[in-house]
């Protein structure tokens, strides 16, 4: 049983290892309405726990909420107002190597992705 849980822990310790850097800040492009929209996301892990915000057109900066991380996976909700409506935004994102992040985004039923690079 000990050789068990020192095992499991091992395992978890290296999952927490192997996990890419998320922290910093990475740009993109999103398509809002048709129209080409710069953002500027900003990322901390502290453990499985991830924090931060976006901004877009050089707006203030948003923070996200619910921030988790899984390895190289994460999670989190952006709560934010798009033509006076309230609009919750769920994010799944995947760190796809040291200077690019895929976001996926789904909100009232629709899907959309992009993807993010590191600035250095």
């Amino acid at each position: 049983m000990k050789i068990t849980a020192a095992l499991m822990g091992l395992v978890l310790a290296a999952a927490f290892a192997f996990a890419a850097d998320i922290n910093g800040t990475w740009n993109g492009v999103i398509t809002v309405t048709g129209n080409e929209v710069p953002v500027s996301w900003t990322f901390k892990a502290d453990g499985d726990k991830l924090t931060g915000g976006v901004s877009q057109a050089g707006g203030p900066e948003i923070p996200l909420k619910n921030g988790k991380i899984e390895g190289d996976s994460f999670t989190f909700l952006l709560s934010l107002e798009f033509q006076g409506q309230p609009i919750d935004i769920n994010y799944k994102g995947v760190v796809v190597s040291e200077t690019e992040i895929k976001l996926t985004g789904e909100t009232m039923g629709q899907t959309f992705e992009y993807v993010v690079k590191k600035v250095k």
